[in-house]
């Protein structure tokens, strides 16, 4: 089964893609590599569908660095998450994880990298088959 990026995950980069064109893309990714395979990560297809769901997005959306947005772009992807987006997982973002368990609160993130260059966005299943656009400001939303 070859693996597909599920339907959410697609647009969210989509919108990345449409409001910052030559954003710097160096660290995006959607498919686990052999480390991410060796433990469970959203990066790797899930076994009876094959669906990935996990984004990274590099930091630099300018490709000059500066300003540097994600920190804004990540916390409203977060605070959409917190008022009732429900295909988003869990977001982790400059040693920062924020998740549902937390009430979508900052909270620090101890795990072997802390994503100080690319934010991590999870999708839940409600991800897999939608791809209605995602209500975040710095990605074109109201």
């Amino acid at each position: 089964m070859k693996p597909v990026l599920c339907k959410a995950g697609q647009q969210l980069r989509e919108q990345f893609d449409d409001t910052f064109p030559d954003r710097d893309r160096r660290s995006d990714g959607w498919i686990g590599d052999l480390r991410h395979s060796a433990r469970p990560s959203d990066h790797n297809p899930d076994p009876t569908s094959g669906l990935v769901r996990a984004i990274d997005v590099d930091r630099d959306v300018h490709k000059s660095g500066k300003p540097d947005l994600m920190p804004d772009i990540a916390d409203q992807i977060r605070l959409a998450a917190k008022a009732g987006e429900k295909r988003i997982s869990y977001v982790i973002f400059n040693g920062r994880i924020a998740s549902a368990r937390m009430g979508w609160r900052w909270r620090k993130y101890s795990g072997s990298n802390p994503h100080n260059h690319h934010c991590h966005v999870s999708f839940t299943k409600q991800g897999d088959a939608d791809s209605s656009f995602f209500n975040i400001p710095l990605l074109g939303g109201k």
